[in-house]
């Protein structure tokens, strides 16, 4: 049964040293930054990360080309 002992204390042995490597890690502010970027222009597949800042990339880049529904409503 030593097996047994050896197999249960290794793999708390190993959680903890995942948990202090989570906690090293710390903040990561590529995934933060991918997370805001929620709206993609159709044409370019460039990211913005609010309506305000799409509407006007929309209207300078791509005048001839029809409005997006999702940009409607909003004002630049």
């Amino acid at each position: 049964m030593a097996r047994g002992h050896q197999k249960l204390q290794s793999q708390q042995k190993n959680a903890k040293k995942q948990a202090e490597m989570k906690k090293a890690k710390g903040h990561d502010q590529k995934t933060a930054a991918k997370a805001v970027l929620v709206f993609t222009c159709a044409v370019r597949r460039s990211q913005m990360s609010d309506p305000k800042t799409f509407k006007q990339h929309f209207e300078s880049k791509h005048p001839k080309s029809p409005l997006p529904p999702e940009l409607e409503g909003v004002e630049a």
